[in-house]
């Protein structure tokens, strides 16, 4: 196979560049029966959510203290808001394990991976299409669910500003602008699960074996930040700062605890990614 990679690379007209396009990729992926079913479970939680605060009644606070999820019905703002809280410490790590987690190790298992590398598109080209891609449909979840949210919500519950736990308001326009920060954040929040899933499925041939291995030392970092007796060894984890988005919703915004989560996960993804590019480049795909 390596003479017919070397004889591909000095045909006349040969450009690496143009090996694999994004816009390909990007289709085959979104037309994988794994991706419509991911996007239809994200679209239905809002409807999911709708029907049972009318089943069980709208949410209020208990022994007077108000949380986020006592003010899901105040607007729309707000029911989209109550949707990334339930889902932004497990629902939304599934789509970003599966994008990331399924899409070199689905080649490999479907044994086209080889060819692929003998049409021939360099390796470093053939990573940085499927990771683009794969974070392109993780983001693409990511703001499916509060746009789907925000839309639910509104016919449900109208339009308004976003009232705050703590007390006070947020106009319709910052509230906007407290969202699309908070989506940001935990797309930044989930690329430590990105990189371990795309690590994992350079490394196995197994899809589920990705996927599940991200999800599974995800829970395990949920795990270990609950064990108080670590102390500031907790700051170290990403689970530690998934939920500092919260500080975005607030009349005078805290950037402290987001600075640090979003520094934890990029330097944990970084190495991560490095780890899958550094590996791939040196990995048998023939035997």
């Amino acid at each position: 196979m390596s003479t017919l990679v070397e004889r591909a690379e000095t045909a006349d007209g040969y450009r690496a560049r143009r090996t694999l396009p994004l816009r390909v990729e990007f289709v085959r992926q979104l037309k994988r029966r794994r991706t419509l079913v991911m996007g239809a479970v994200l679209a239905l939680l809002p409807f999911v959510l709708v029907v049972a605060f009318a089943v069980g009644g709208e949410p209020g606070g208990r022994n007077e203290r108000i949380s986020l999820m006592d003010t899901a019905t105040a607007s729309g703002a707000n029911f989209a808001a109550v949707n990334l809280f339930v889902s932004a410490g497990f629902l939304l790590v599934i789509p970003v394990a599966l994008f990331c987690g399924d899409t070199v190790a689905s080649e490999a298992s479907w044994s086209s991976l080889r060819y692929l590398l003998a049409a021939p598109v360099p390796r470093m080209r053939l990573l940085w299409s499927k990771l683009t891609v794969a974070l392109g449909l993780s983001l693409a979840a990511m703001i499916l669910l509060p746009v789907v949210a925000l839309a639910v919500g509104t016919v449900a519950y109208g339009w308004g500003p976003l009232q705050i736990p703590t007390g006070g308001t947020l106009p319709v326009g910052t509230a906007t602008r407290s969202l699309l920060i908070v989506i940001a954040y935990i797309f930044v929040s989930q690329l430590v699960t990105a990189g371990l899933a795309f690590w994992l499925s350079t490394k196995t041939d197994a899809p589920l074996g990705a996927v599940g291995g991200a999800v599974g030392l995800t829970i395990v970092g949920n795990v270990l930040d609950a064990v108080t007796a670590l102390g500031d060894w907790r700051h170290f984890l990403p689970a530690h700062w998934q939920f500092a988005w919260a500080d975005a919703i607030q009349p005078t915004p805290e950037w402290g605890g987001m600075i640090q989560g979003a520094s934890v996960s990029i330097t944990y993804a970084l190495v991560l990614f490095a780890l899958a590019f550094r590996g791939f480049a040196r990995k048998d795909v023939v035997s």
